[in-house]
């Protein structure tokens, strides 16, 4: 049997239909893809003529100095890729703060709050300021972003936006924590952005998705799966009850576990909250959806084509929720709750915050406010495509998931 296939895509052919219909990046930009292109090849040579594309990913992100996240370029809001939650407004993290204060509140003096990527620093501005309100600030604010350009961002802004007692909790951190700690710890859109590998089914057999060189052009092949991924695949069917069609391919994040031991590092109690779009294992792995959900986003515009424009893109795969409660609980945590956005949101203090917004004088600012809590909860929109999960150890946080829940899909 051959183990050999052709490319996923006809690399530079797709990539330039891809590009038509995108906004060309300016000279500069695309020098800085070139760069990373020429490190990403390198490797590629370095490796046998092909590197898993869980790589590319990691280095298309991640490279120090190129990768998307590493690098300068704006990435949030209207002038960025994409625009997430926190950067819409205050709602949503002060319907979050409001959900995590009574765990704060339960652990008392010493508790920590770990934030996993800042984005602006939108995020924590009113997580702080929420807290404060509800009595409820932890000794230590801390946030753990690995693009220098983005923590000079965050700190800023909330060096302007916080008052001095509140901005000196924040810290920055290089790696997770590595004493034992109590506390909270929360990330929004970032497990959608851990370097994936993608897995493809032919003739029965596991294969994982590579990027090669042909013709001077970047394209995804295929090569056998190590037993760590095949594994991985296989424990999926026998979950779904079916095989894989020949021809699916999707991802899987069999590390996933491993991550979450990592980042919860020796927490002894408290609570761990994850908001990210994706399905319930059932839902991710349709026969109908046999490509998988890896996308990428440039200037807002999602697509299909994730080597074009190394290192000006986000690169993302949606989220298997039942893969992540399991993960939690490998973990040493006890599963809390899960449930949509909207319903997270409706169930921790966003009747107040409709009730503020009525009260606002001004007439366009109200209007934004409402806007936002429409984008955040509408299906349409952001309501029901992110999902929140939710775990805790020695404390109760069971609560925040009432409205809602869906633990039932899992």
């Amino acid at each position: 049997m051959s183990t050999d296939f052709p490319p996923h895509r006809p690399g530079a052919e797709e990539r330039q239909r891809e590009a038509r219909t995108l906004p060309t990046p300016d000279a500069d930009a695309l020098a800085h893809s070139e760069r990373l292109q020429a490190l990403i090849r390198e490797e590629i040579a370095g490796n046998g003529g092909a590197i898993p594309f869980s790589r590319f990913m990691e280095l298309a992100l991640y490279a120090p100095g190129l990768g998307y996240y590493s690098a300068g370029a704006s990435k949030f809001g209207e002038s960025g890729d994409f625009v997430t939650a926190p950067e819409l407004g205050p709602v949503f993290a002060a319907c979050v703060a409001e959900s995590v204060a009574p765990v704060l509140q339960q652990l008392g003096t010493g508790a920590r709050f770990l934030e996993l990527g800042g984005g602006t620093g939108a995020f924590a501005e009113v997580a702080l300021k929420r807290l404060m309100e509800l009595d409820a600030l932890p000794d230590r604010f801390c946030i753990l972003e690995p693009s220098a350009q983005l923590r000079h961002r965050q700190r800023e802004r909330l060096q302007e936006r916080l008052v001095p007692p509140l901005f000196e909790l924040v810290e920055w951190l290089d790696a997770p924590f590595a004493d034992d700690w109590d506390g909270v710890l929360f990330a929004n859109e970032v497990i959608d952005a851990l370097p994936t590998p993608r897995f493809a089914i032919e003739v029965g057999e596991v294969y994982e998705e590579h990027v090669a060189v042909e013709a001077g052009e970047l394209v995804r092949v295929l090569r056998p799966a190590d037993a760590f991924l095949g594994n991985a695949v296989r424990h999926l069917e026998r979950q779904l009850g079916r095989p894989f069609d020949n021809g699916y391919r999707s991802e899987a994040l069999p590390q996933l576990p491993y991550w979450v031991q990592a980042v919860a590092g020796g927490m002894r109690n408290g609570a761990m909250l994850f908001v990210d779009y994706g399905y319930p294992r059932g839902e991710y792995y349709l026969p109908e959806r046999s490509d998988g959900t890896l996308r990428a986003f440039y200037r807002h515009r999602m697509h299909g084509e994730p080597l074009l424009w190394p290192g000006l893109q986000d690169l993302t795969a949606s989220v298997d929720f039942t893969a992540l409660a399991e993960a939690g609980v490998a973990a040493g945590f006890d599963f809390a709750g899960y449930c949509s956005q909207a319903s997270f949101l409706l169930g921790n203090g966003l009747a107040g915050v409709l009730e503020r917004i009525e009260r606002i004088a001004d007439e366009g600012e109200r209007l934004k406010r409402t806007t936002e809590v429409k984008r955040l909860t509408l299906p349409s929109e952001m309501g029901e495509r992110f999902q929140v999960m939710g775990f805790e150890k020695g404390v109760e946080f069971g609560t925040a998931f009432m409205a809602g829940d869906l633990s039932f899909r899992l």
